[in-house]
């Protein structure tokens, strides 16, 4: 055996043998004698392994040219256009193709475009040869050289619909079917072409996990079509990345249809009483504090919005900051939340606080996980969980500063600036029921506003429950029942 057929049985390629002595050939001419046959060998050798990718969900922009086998899916229509200072028009045609690692959109231009609307057919196995970019709907592949490969095999993954679990970088035509946790509102920007792009974002989970949807151009309304809780189905879409997380993308191509089939989704939390600085955590809990939503100016001059609530779960509770479109969500006391993506930060008075940006998704869930130790104790096997803070009850003992049951009535709802006293009493246990509660007086001024007022004498601070309208700045003096710290105001006198 010659050194020629030796690098190549050690080169795995789908590269004929012929084609490769040719090309070794040609090198050992090009390079006049600088290499025998066996350099030459190694060298095409090298540029076919460096060309070969191993699936299509390897490609990528930017990447030189690449070579691949793909089975053909679908071949588009012949398009003319005009080309500038030309006489004859450009041709141009696209074509779906598919391995089992993903499916892509090839480009065939003038001449080529021609020859594949006339002889390729949905199943043939192609050798592709051409340069990824950037395209409309995803990567797509400029191609420099087509050719059938009749002998080659390429299996293809027919799969219908997929969990978020089986998504992988590259796939295109995912159809998912995913339970809405959050929206956004549409946005736009400048493209470098000088149009107007629009943008919209939904975030979809099912029983394997979650993953945020971009929407682009046309299809960015349909963001607003949608409220959290509906089940959807994302259809004709393609994953991308972006900062290491994988999305799923909707183009011109693409569609999201609402469903009518309950998805189940659970979130895999960190309990609130093990956040640490610094992390990016998902957290739940069922709301027990509501503030008013706040604007102040940025420095570009725009302004923004925040609202603060605090959730709780059985091993602690953290306040929540709502950035942007998120301080408008519809969130009341004994809602439960779940928060993903929330960054852990410092807070108010050395507190730790978890911080809903951009990249973060708040829903508020039709009732807490059966499967959470902390949702009433229970395991996930009896009953259907209550709604909000029934599920985090200390024993037998509900905290809830909202909805409160008992077995003599229903539940009664409260809001932020509702019944003081007895918020206080509950989240007390009832313990005061059979006596009266300490009275204590407290002059500060109102560093927070909301429920609970968070009054500051220059030494300490007190939360004060109350059905008064305080403002920031205010000087006040507050007389009534403590407990815990917490004075549930039944006199309130402006100083100031």
């Amino acid at each position: 055996m010659g050194a020629i057929e030796e690098v190549y049985d050690d080169l795995d390629t789908d590269v004929e043998f012929e084609e490769f002595e040719a090309a070794v050939e040609d090198k050992v001419e090009q390079m006049g004698g600088l290499a025998d046959e066996e350099t030459a060998a190694m060298l095409i050798a090298h540029e076919l392994r460096d060309e070969e990718v191993e699936g299509i969900a390897d490609i990528a922009p930017g990447m030189d040219d690449v070579k691949f086998l793909a089975k053909v899916m679908q071949v588009g229509e012949l398009r003319t256009f005009e080309r500038d200072g030309e006489d004859d028009d450009g041709r141009v045609v696209n074509v779906e193709v598919a391995d089992e690692s993903g499916r892509i959109r090839i480009t065939m231009w003038d001449d080529m475009a021609g020859d594949a609307v006339e002889r390729l057919e949905s199943g043939q196995v192609l050798r592709v040869a051409g340069r990824p970019k950037d395209g409309y709907n995803g990567v797509e592949v400029d191609v420099d050289k087509v050719e059938p490969a009749p002998d080659a095999d390429v299996d293809v993954d027919t799969q219908d619909t997929y969990r978020v679990e089986d998504l992988s970088l590259g796939r295109s035509d995912v159809n998912l079917v995913g339970r809405v946790l959050s929206t956004d509102t549409v946005r736009t920007f400048d493209r470098d072409d000088g149009s107007e792009g629009r943008v919209s974002n939904l975030t979809l989970g099912d029983p394997t996990g979650r993953i945020r949807v971009t929407l682009w151009d046309e299809k960015a309304d349909l963001a607003a079509e949608f409220e959290s809780g509906e089940s959807v189905e994302v259809v004709d879409g393609y994953v991308r990345e972006r900062d290491g997380t994988l999305e799923l993308h909707v183009g011109n191509r693409g569609a999201v249809d609402a469903v009518d089939e309950k998805v189940e989704y659970v979130p895999d939390t960190t309990d609130i009483g093990a956040l640490e600085m610094s992390e990016t955590v998902d957290i739940a809990g069922g709301v027990i504090e509501t503030d008013p939503k706040r604007t102040f100016d940025r420095d570009d001059g725009s302004e923004g919005q925040v609202r603060n609530v605090r959730i709780k779960d059985q091993t602690g509770d953290v306040r929540v900051a709502l950035w942007g479109d998120k301080a408008d969500l519809d969130i009341d006391l004994a809602d439960y939340v779940v928060v993903t993506d929330a960054e852990i930060q410092d807070g108010w008075q050395d507190d730790l606080e978890a911080s809903a940006g951009w990249r973060s998704a708040v829903s508020v869930m039709d009732d807490a996980p059966g499967d959470r130790p902390d949702a009433g104790g229970s395991t996930g096997t009896g009953e259907a969980q209550s709604t909000g803070l029934g599920a985090f009850a200390d024993g037998d003992e509900s905290r809830s500063a909202g909805s409160v049951s008992s077995a003599d009535g229903p539940s009664t709802n409260r809001s932020a600036g509702g019944n003081a006293a007895a918020a206080v009493a509950e989240r007390a246990g009832n313990d005061g029921a059979d006596g009266e509660q300490p009275t204590e007086t407290f002059t500060g001024t109102v560093v927070q506003a909301g429920s609970p007022v968070v009054l500051d004498d220059g030494t300490e601070t007190r939360s004060v429950e109350t059905d008064e309208s305080l403002r920031l700045g205010e000087e006040v003096t507050v007389s009534g029942p403590a407990d815990d710290g917490t004075i549930s105001a039944t006199e309130v006198e402006r100083t100031s």
